[in-house]
């Protein structure tokens, strides 16, 4: 069977600060003999304008977006909160024109998480035998706020670690808890984001995991700045790099 080829829309924080992470997932599609295209034209999807009230320039962002990738066959991209600004608030954002709508919802029907991508496009159940990957080690697994509650992803990269050899999942109490990045709620209210990301970061200690596995990088930045800050040891890993056999 031909696969369509797959759009990749690389967020801001990977394309900037974890670029690894990027390159993980395309060795991981590479694998599956996925074709890929990357448009070098893409920009932010307007999420950050979005959040902060600012609905005016976030439309802007999402009409540049729309632009982009409304040929795209597949868009797979390595943050839920990403996806579900596609998904849910292009919708909310064009519900006035009907033009920009009917645009929008065509792009948020072919846009998907990486994680979702593979389990329930490609299929993938085994990662050891479809991607040759191993991790020796236990890590948690830390449910980030849009992937979990806004896009109802829990059960897809639990199965891809559970079947990762070698890999021992321990799942952490509360793990759908906020770890209080938020984006700019991080920046607006450090005292109230740092007590949280405090408590998700015992929460994960008090597993004994090596790592805290994620697919959003915002939130794995922020708990791994407090680890670090702390002395911990434990690392904040994308699920790419496990999947692309780099985490160990």
């Amino acid at each position: 069977m031909t696969r369509p080829t797959v759009t990749l829309f690389i967020q801001c924080l990977v394309d900037s600060l974890s670029p690894e992470t990027g390159d993980a997932m395309v060795r991981v599609l590479e694998r599956l003999g996925v074709r890929m295209h990357y448009p070098p034209d893409q920009t932010c999807c307007g999420q950050p304008a979005f959040n902060s009230g600012y609905r005016r320039e976030a439309a802007k962002a999402a009409r540049r977006f729309l632009d982009i990738f409304e040929n795209s066959d597949a868009i797979v991209c390595p943050s839920g909160s990403c996806v579900h600004m596609v998904r849910h608030h292009y919708l909310d954002l064009f519900r006035d024109e009907p033009a920009q709508l009917a645009r929008a919802r065509m792009v948020a029907d072919k846009t998907f998480e990486f994680t979702e991508y593979l389990v329930d496009v490609l299929g993938v159940t085994d990662p050891g035998a479809q991607l040759g990957c191993r991790f020796d080690g236990a890590v948690t697994y830390h449910d980030s706020c849009h992937l979990s509650r806004g896009l109802g992803i829990r059960r897809q990269p639990r199965l891809l670690l559970e079947n990762t050899p070698g890999l021992t999942l321990i799942e952490m109490d509360e793990s759908d808890r906020c770890c209080g990045f938020g984006g700019t709620f991080a920046v607006k209210y450090p005292e109230i984001s740092t007590a949280m990301v405090d408590d998700k970061v015992q929460t994960i200690l008090d597993t004994g995991a090596e790592a805290v596995v994620g697919c959003d990088v915002s939130c794995l930045m922020n708990i791994q700045g407090r680890l670090s800050r702390m002395g911990s040891s434990v690392r904040a890993l994308h699920i790419a790099e496990i999947l692309a056999g780099e985490g160990k």
